[in-house]
């Protein structure tokens, strides 16, 4: 049996992945996502990435037999393709368009009920991209054959056949009604629903790689090219398959995505940056997010990684890291990050502040979301000790680091089971006493409301 490479296209790095037919990780390339501002606007440049792509599968064909490729991708980028490639970049998610513009956007956005899609900063509505597209350059959309989340770019360029698919749709695009499992009213209204290909489950194999592809690879023709899916939703895959329900997941990366798998949308907030994504058996799955790697590494600044010793040391003095950090998403988006009191002068002090303040806000957002049960994470919070032991000292019923879990590893479950499941992990030990330290970080975030 032939392995899996997966292509991981995330906002921060890109990664080609490679794993056995058991599911084991066998190697790894990875470099940063290229953008650039040379267009009529800030872009991910995808066809700057797509040499390091073609040279990481032709290093991976001489030493692997790769039977099937999978892309995942984060879900706020679209590619508008005509029948030679992009027609115009793809849009970098961190442009903001004119105050026009994105007033005639909001006033023909979909209703959150219809979407469980809430109004994104910047250009994370997918469907706002589209708009800005349609409004600045119609002769480009006119030409277009197709407007393709990301995964599906992928799965495209190497081949060649168009698609669409329900977890990249459901990802706060405004493009999908997840409860009658169609496109928007959006769609409709704007004409775009001739962009819109055929839905394919992730999991489906669109055909063999393009020819060109094949032959700069050194892949064998017949190596196949699967849909591919949203990143955090590929995360999920190993609960699903599990039949794990509910369960609640973070997934950490430069974007923390927190979801309540089998959870009550009823609790959705939109103002709260809450949203219904579609899960890959096209269910509303009960989500929220923050950006997490992001503030994290804004909050620890150049300092080394934290300690217990040095979180330990935080929580004495009282030193409080109040929201957010960022302006791209999140409950407090809207707020500017604050730091209360003195971080004490010793190494990795700093960083554990960061991971405390992480771990709060991902506490809040778990308890917004109404999600109970031990906690899975992935991505670099789980290899986070500071945070870890936060959660475990937050989450009454702990927290269970995965490893091993990512989005490429969900992926490649799809593209092929791994013949032996893993026993599940134990919950994380060792506990920061966070009781107090809570109160008077949820006391002081509350007084900063507006």
């Amino acid at each position: 049996m032939g392995c899996v490479a997966v292509l991981d296209h995330g906002k921060s790095n890109t990664r080609l992945v490679v794993f056995d037919a058991e599911g084991r990780l066998r190697a790894e390339r990875k470099r940063p996502t290229p953008t650039s501002t040379s267009g009529p606007y800030p872009a991910e440049d995808v066809e700057a990435l797509l040499p390091f792509i073609i040279d990481a599968l032709a290093e991976f064909a001489q030493r692997f037999d790769i039977a099937t490729i999978i892309p995942v991708a984060h879900g706020a980028a679209g590619a508008l393709v005509g029948r030679a490639g992009l027609v115009r970049p793809v849009i970098d998610y961190e442009h903001s368009a004119n105050p026009a513009l994105n007033a005639a956007y909001d006033a023909r956005r979909p209703p959150f009920e219809e979407t469980g899609s809430p109004p994104l900063p910047a250009m994370l509505n997918l469907g706002r991209q589209l708009f800005m597209l349609a409004e600045e350059h119609p002769d480009a959309v006119a030409q277009a054959t197709a407007f393709l989340a990301l995964p599906q770019y992928w799965a495209w360029v190497l081949s060649g056949e168009l698609a669409s698919e329900i977890t990249s749709l459901g990802a706060h695009t405004d493009l999908w009604d997840p409860w009658n499992s169609t496109t928007s009213t959006l769609v409709t209204r704007q004409g775009w629903a001739r962009l819109i290909p055929p839905l394919r489950r992730a999991g489906d194999a669109l055909g063999p790689l393009r020819p060109e592809i094949a032959r700069a690879t050194g892949l064998g023709p017949q190596t196949q090219v699967l849909t591919g899916l949203h990143d955090s939703n590929a995360s999920l895959v190993p609960y699903l398959s599990a039949g794990a329900d509910p369960v609640a997941v973070v997934s950490s990366g430069t974007w923390a995505i927190i979801m309540n798998v089998g959870g009550d949308t009823a609790r959705l907030d939109p103002a709260a940056d809450m949203l219904a994504n579609v899960d890959m058996l096209g269910r509303p799955t009960p989500s929220a997010r923050f950006m997490g790697g992001r503030e994290h590494a804004l909050l620890a600044g150049d300092d080394q990684p934290g300690t217990l010793a040095a979180a330990q040391a935080v929580l004495e003095a009282g030193t409080l890291a109040l929201p957010s950090f960022s302006d791209q998403g999140g409950p407090w988006a809207h707020i500017k990050g604050q730091i209360l009191g003195e971080v004490p002068q010793i190494p990795g002090a700093q960083s554990a502040l960061a991971a405390l303040y992480c771990a709060l806000v991902s506490d809040d957002i778990l308890t917004r979301l109404g999600a109970h049960g031990p906690v899975q994470v992935d991505g670099p919070f789980a290899q986070n000790p500071v945070w870890l032991a936060a959660m475990a000292g937050l989450r009454a019923d702990g927290i269970v680091p995965r490893d091993g879990a990512s989005p490429a590893a969900g992926a490649a479950m799809l593209a092929r089971p791994p013949a032996r499941p893993e026993p599940p992990p134990e919950p994380h030990a060792q506990k920061l006493d966070m009781a107090r330290y809570r109160s008077r970080w949820q006391t002081a975030t509350l007084e900063r409301r507006p």
